[in-house]
């Protein structure tokens, strides 16, 4: 089962990002697009998701 981390770090300030995505009813999906946004800088992020290697 994939899930996406809560927090990630900020690309751009190194800052915590939080996940503001919420799984559908199926829960999350491969390739599904996930927001983050940032508590420092405030900058928005849109990663898909994959699995790790």
């Amino acid at each position: 089962m994939i899930e996406p981390d809560a927090v990630i770090d900020c690309i751009d300030c190194g800052g915590r990002a939080h996940l503001l995505s919420k799984p559908d009813d199926f829960g999350w999906e491969l390739g599904q697009i996930v927001t983050y946004r940032c508590e420092d800088c405030l900058d928005g992020w849109y990663l898909v998701l994959e699995e790790d290697e």
